[in-house]
């Protein structure tokens, strides 16, 4: 059985839901999540590089300040990483704040 709609109905319904417009938008987000996440790798790769000096020289003792930050741009990659798989709707920073 099918419903008639009328065209105020069609236009209504189109004007407040276009999954294609999102799925752009989406597409766009995704683009620059990419290319951040991408300069957050060599941003951990320069970390772990310095943390390692820091310990052969310090006795093994890391800089606690550089492991935490280390970690927050871990967790920021894995939420990136959770948006473009398209597992998870929620935008990581800089789209939501940081933590």
């Amino acid at each position: 059985m099918e419903v008639a709609m009328s065209e105020s109905d069609m236009n209504q319904s189109d004007a407040t839901f276009r999954p294609e417009e999102e799925l752009w938008k989406r597409l766009v987000y995704m683009l620059i999540l990419a290319a951040m996440v991408s300069i957050a790798q060599s941003i951990l790769f320069l970390i772990a590089c310095i943390q390692f000096i820091i310990v052969l020289i310090d006795n093994r003792n890391p800089n606690e300040r550089l492991a935490e930050f280390g970690c927050l741009v871990g967790d920021w990659v894995a939420k990136a990483a959770r948006y473009l798989s398209i597992s998870s709707d929620a935008k990581p920073w800089p789209f939501k704040e940081l933590g």
